[in-house]
């Protein structure tokens, strides 16, 4: 079968790097390539933000209105392609195809929702201490915007960032993970589809070093967004704001679940599961500790393993499938040494633990899902963000024990309490630090018209998705009118 080399996209046209190439591998069988990108230069780059800064001010000049039409209409051609992005985004990336299906619904849904962005106010009236005078406030687009994705969401969180930036006006070079990069041009081919204006989104795949770091640096760029991990994001910030443009960064999480004794554990059992071991994991809002009040200890710890137990782990295009494999052999190799290490530090191992590598999984990064209990608090596992199918079981005699455990952490992305007590709830909501809070549902995902992001370490302390997202991707103007 002949496999496809993806271009990069700059101002319209899709052209090779002056660089070498990189192949995709599919993460379930390593002898199969997904596609092969460009590895491309700085010189690329450089090319591609002068087309993003050279279409900002025709693309401004639209009304929100007329910028909206372009993401319905690229809305309708990701539905059209909806079948073919889902097996790649399963390919490329490993989790079921199931969840790639649904990540591609959730990427339609938010272009449509941005689309409808563009009818929205973007100023208020205020009153004037001057009669004479309208005083009043409208936004305007930050201009250029690099956009930097990871692997994980491929098509849903590169969308939730460019819809945006792009309804408020703004254009974009838009850099994926290279993991996923076949994913990310075929998003930009429906863009095109859609007949956007050249220039105003610009993809170009590459190394981190190299794109990433050259967005970062580069003063044609007027904002970064960045989801990935805390230590590229810091680096990044860093730069940014040296010189004193905008940056926006979403990065790990160690999610606490507290379960007490008042709670449904059947409930609360199939939640930490699929909080835990859907999408193997790799979710930043993933359940990593399960905090479990003593007296039902026992009990939903006997309903975890025997759920555990009818886990599937698999090739995703498989419909038996429940778990797919890890993205790269980086994530499965960090996933062995963690296991090791909670081990040698005195954690003890309910199920799971291993790499499975005979038979049909000796091509791909497979692991088992994984249970600890007998974990205190200054574990690497209790502190630290794994990104893989490891959860942790901690015991606690009360709830304020249970939240003083859960808080402590570096992190603060999101957090979930199981109970039927409504008082215990609403103080939960108060007193857990932590950005995305859910009741009675699993710590992991977010609903695309709401806001996102999370507390110390977790992010920027901004928000994505939802109306939240304009404070980012604008400025505000305050306006003073006199006849």
């Amino acid at each position: 079968m002949t496999v496809e080399t993806k271009l990069n996209f700059i101002n319209g046209e899709w052209k090779a790097s002056s660089g070498k190439t990189k192949e995709s591998i599919n993460p379930a069988n390593t002898e199969e390539v997904v596609g092969i990108l460009q590895n491309s230069t700085k010189e690329d780059l450089n090319i591609a933000i002068d087309a993003a800064k050279n279409s900002v001010k025709e693309w401004r000049k639209l009304s929100g209105i007329q910028r909206g039409e372009y993401l319905s209409k690229t809305a309708e051609v990701l539905e059209q392609r909806k079948e073919e992005i889902a097996t790649t985004i399963t390919k490329e990336m490993g989790k079921t195809l199931g969840e790639a299906k649904g990540e591609v619904g959730r990427a339609i849904a938010i272009l449509k929702y941005y689309s409808n962005e563009g009818t929205q106010k973007v100023g208020e009236v205020i009153p004037s201490s001057d009669a004479d005078a309208m005083l009043l406030t409208s936004r305007t687009p930050i201009g250029t915007v690099g956009i930097i994705t990871p692997w994980n969401f491929p098509l849903a969180i590169p969308v939730w960032k460019i819809a945006p930036a792009l309804i408020y006006g703004n254009t974009v070079v838009f850099k994926p993970a290279t993991e996923t990069g076949v994913t990310a041009a075929l998003l930009v081919e429906c863009f095109e589809e859609a007949r956007l204006p050249a220039g105003v989104i610009n993809f170009i795949t590459g190394s981190g070093s190299v794109i990433g770091q050259g967005i970062a640096e580069n003063s044609g760029i007027n904002g970064v967004s960045f989801t990935g991990s805390n230590n590229v994001g810091m680096k990044i910030a860093e730069v940014v704001s040296s010189r004193n443009a905008k940056y926006q960064l979403e990065m790990g999480g160690n999610n606490p679940v507290i379960v007490l004794e008042d709670a449904d554990l059947d409930l609360a059992a199939e939640q930490i599961i699929n909080g835990a071991f859907l999408m193997t994991g790799q979710k930043c809002t993933a359940t990593s500790r399960v905090i479990i009040e003593n007296k039902v200890y026992d009990k939903l710890k006997e309903k975890l393993l025997n759920k555990v137990d009818n886990i599937k782990v698999g090739n995703g295009l498989n419909s038996d499938t429940w778990m797919g494999p890890l993205n790269n052999e980086i994530e499965l190799n960090s996933v062995i040494t963690n296991v090791k290490k909670v081990i040698k530090e005195g954690g003890k191992l309910l199920c799971g633990g291993n790499p499975i590598s005979n038979g049909d999984y000796e091509k791909g990064f497979f692991f088992e899902p994984t249970i600890f209990e007998n974990i205190s608090e200054d574990m690497t596992i209790a502190k630290e963000e794994i990104f893989g199918p490891v959860v942790a079981l901690m015991k606690v005699n009360s709830y304020e024990e249970a939240v003083d455990l859960a808080n402590n952490t570096k992190y603060g992305l999101s957090a979930s309490v199981f109970t039927k007590d409504i008082t215990k709830m609403m103080t939960f909501i108060d007193e857990i630090d932590v950005g995305v809070v859910r009741v009675n549902s699993e710590s992991a995902g977010v609903e695309f018209q709401a806001p996102f992001g999370g507390m110390k370490d977790s992010s920027s302390h901004s928000r994505e998705q939802g109306k939240a997202a304009i404070e980012f991707y604008t400025s505000i103007k305050t306006i003073l009118i006199k006849g």
